[in-house]
């Protein structure tokens, strides 16, 4: 009737859920590989540095020449009209005439070059933005470090469900057929009421636990998909066997921690803006090019063989920051400490990656000897039920003393997958930071 059931509830779900595409994983690598270019976390990363590139090619702009074009038209619809003394004429010093300078259309035309030849606070800005895509290149890589955690917690959960789920199903096959035997003896006055429940309780927790088992395997694989960027209706398949013999690592060798990497670029921009900060209290230095053209008409002929009349010059331009209300100086204050804070944070970082590696190479240990002799103990309890089991077929044995060894066998399935459950959570720490972002 149980398996019925299970059969029901498969079918149901796959009604529910109809596959548009099949994805299958072998490993959690493959699964690192595919979030890799599908999940949105790290989409985003990588575009955030796309954009530190193009920042970073952005600032070689102020030390670039800067040079523009312009072109004007004028029509003075009404000329000024100036009193000049008439004695410039030869006429009386006390008379003045009326007179209208200049003409009706003007045309003009320039052109302007100006470059920096010193100026700290450009050169600053630029190592500022190569730092900060460093720095956005370091975040990538901790982001991935963090999803590659969160992708093997959901993966290896599916494992270990499923590993459960196995169990399970093997205690529904064992029970099953020792409740039918009871009840059979119960029928038959063999037996009394306390083994009859004993046996239907042992047979029901099994079964509580083998659906308990696949539905938090369709969780962690509706995890997973979440974190691959995946759709509901999308088909998710887990194709790798447990391994329930991994070797030990105790000298895992591990890749730079990516949280060292940022914290040291972070530095790296501090450092750079607190010199900034410095150099402007210093002089600036710019040179530039100017060179025009006006021409002058009494009619509207803008290319008329009428003479332009030119102008040009070169110009140097010294700027000496005196006094601007002390604000640089109070920044230069700031920043001095946002440095401190940062080389702090560096030295810090450092220590606790130290620290954290070794835990996890101390944890792993501990983890693994604890799930080894949790599986030795696990399977003396199975050897015990089927001795037991034999001793009752050969009538040595009551079917109470069957039913308690075959209890104390299910009981410590919760332990035993507690130590397998802690062997793969420090295996995948292990996995983590074995890997190079």
């Amino acid at each position: 009737m149980f398996k019925k059931g299970i059969k029901i509830l498969w079918v149901a779900l796959l009604f529910a859920q109809p596959s548009i595409g099949q994805i299958v994983f072998k490993s959690i690598e493959n699964v690192w590989a595919y979030a890799d270019e599908h999940n949105v976390t790290i989409t985003l990363a990588k575009m955030d540095m796309q954009k530190a590139d193009i920042s970073q090619k952005q600032a070689y702009s102020p030390l670039l020449p800067q040079v523009s074009a312009n072109g004007t038209f004028t029509d003075n619809t009404s000329l000024q009209t100036t009193l000049i003394s008439a004695s410039l004429t030869g006429g009386p010093s006390d008379v003045y005439r009326q007179v209208k300078f200049g003409q009706q259309y003007i045309y003009a035309r320039n052109i302007s070059a100006q470059m920096d030849i010193l100026n700290l606070q450009s050169w600053f800005n630029l190592r500022v933005a190569k730092y900060a895509k460093e720095v956005s290149s370091a975040s990538l890589a901790n982001t991935r470090k963090n999803m590659y955690l969160q992708l093997a917690i959901n993966y290896y959960s599916f494992l270990l469900m499923k590993e459960a789920a196995n169990l399970a199903y093997e205690n529904t096959g064992i029970t099953d057929s020792v409740y039918q035997s009871v009840s059979n003896k119960y029928s038959s006055g063999l037996a009394n009421e306390v083994s009859m429940n004993t046996a239907k309780i042992n047979l029901e927790k099994s079964q509580i636990n083998y659906t308990t088992a696949q539905y938090q395997m369709m969780i962690a694989s509706n995890n997973l998909k979440q974190l691959l960027n995946l759709s509901l209706k999308d088909s998710l398949v887990l194709d790798e066997t447990l391994n329930k013999s991994p070797e030990i690592q105790d000298n895992a060798a591990f890749h730079e921690d990516p949280t060292i990497r940022l914290a040291m670029k972070q530095m790296n921009i501090s450092r750079t803006q607190y010199h900034a900060s410095q150099g402007a209290f210093m002089p600036t230095i710019s040179m530039s090019y100017y060179a025009a053209s006006q021409k002058n008409d009494t009619a509207f002929n803008p290319f008329s063989n009428t003479t332009w009349f030119p102008q040009s010059y070169w110009s140097f331009r010294l700027t000496v920051p005196l006094f601007t209300g002390g604000s640089r100086f109070w920044q230069l204050k700031k920043d001095k400490i946002t440095l401190q804070e940062s080389k702090i944070q560096y030295d810090a970082a450092q220590k606790q990656s130290a620290l954290n590696d070794e835990n996890i190479r101390l944890a792993y240990q501990k983890a693994a000897a604890a799930y080894y002799k949790a599986a030795d103990v696990m399977e003396l309890y199975k050897k015990n039920y089927y001795h037991a089991t034999h001793r009752y077929d050969e009538g040595v044995i009551s079917i109470d003393d069957k039913l308690t060894a075959f209890a104390d066998y299910i009981n410590y399935q919760n332990q035993y997958l507690n130590t397998l459950s802690d062997l793969l959570a420090q295996l995948y720490q292990i996995k983590v930071r074995q890997q190079s972002f």
